[in-house]
């Protein structure tokens, strides 16, 4: 199939990448624009962004790069006025910010605790309340909170911030999923597992939970029934679903990409 997101218009927050590597938000940005969107790519870092919108742009595709910072409204408020003045319309909003810190509630800092939920929580917070006012005035669009099975499950790692902010994003997509419905604004979430991206290297002790880097992706790996992490690019396609008219009937899901870990007793 192809062109399934033909004539949309897609905003990927977080669609550059922390490291070398494709990141869920880079991948779902790429997928997002060979099947047809217009996308536009924001992230913090500008030149992050810019090389998302680059890639985008050297295999024919529409993207335009755009530095926001997504804890604050103001900058979330610019961003949506930004693709507004672009492309006319937003179809797509991919939320796929997110930090985690190695640490359980007695040794997370009070410091940690408020920046993780203001990166993974507030920016979900922001983005849909500057984004559904606009798909309300068109008819509709389709939201995608990228969330993990972090929000559902203890993996192994204690890291109370990232947990906690998690399952807050899944309850938010389900209430948000039924408040909007009748107004034709889809909200759903990917709860990826083990995923082999740069985000899991540069969250801070985690590498290291799991024995080092050299170690991290074996480790990982034995932990999941397929045998093997997913990439960013299982996200990204899963978002596409949920992106697309073949989704059209499917709202405050909580779609599991995660090879089989959580139908895990232990």
């Amino acid at each position: 199939m192809a062109d399934r997101l033909k004539d949309k218009v897609a905003i990927v927050v977080g669609a550059g990448s922390i490291g070398p590597g494709w990141g869920n938000g880079k991948a779902t940005a790429v997928t997002f624009a060979r099947e047809g969107a217009r996308v536009l790519c924001v992230d913090i870092n500008a030149a992050a962004a810019e090389e998302t919108a680059g890639i985008i742009r050297g295999e024919g595709g529409h993207a335009r790069p755009f530095a926001a910072d997504a804890t604050s409204s103001a900058s979330l408020m610019g961003m949506v006025e930004e693709c507004r003045k672009a492309y006319g319309r937003i179809d797509v909003l991919d939320n796929n910010v997110g930090i985690a810190v190695l640490g359980g509630v007695v040794e997370v800092s009070e410091e940690e605790w408020d920046r993780v939920m203001a990166v993974n929580l507030k920016s979900c917070f922001l983005a849909m309340k500057h984004v559904i006012p606009v798909m309300e005035k068109q008819g509709g669009g389709s939201i995608i909170n990228i969330s993990s099975v972090a929000g559902i499950r203890y993996t192994g790692v204690p890291y109370a911030t990232y947990y906690a902010s998690k399952a807050a994003m899944n309850h938010l997509t389900r209430t948000t999923a039924v408040q909007y419905a009748a107004k034709r604004i889809r909200v759903n979430a990917i709860l990826p597992g083990l995923m082999e991206t740069p985000m899991v290297l540069k969250s801070a002790g985690l590498a290291a939970a799991y024995g080092g880097e050299e170690e991290i992706w074996k480790a990982r790996a034995r932990q999941v029934p397929m045998g093997f992490g997913g990439t960013a690019w299982d996200v990204a396609n899963a978002a596409l679903y949920l992106a697309s008219d073949e989704s059209r009937y499917v709202t405050g899901l909580e779609l599991v990409v995660d090879g089989g870990l959580t139908l895990k007793y232990v």
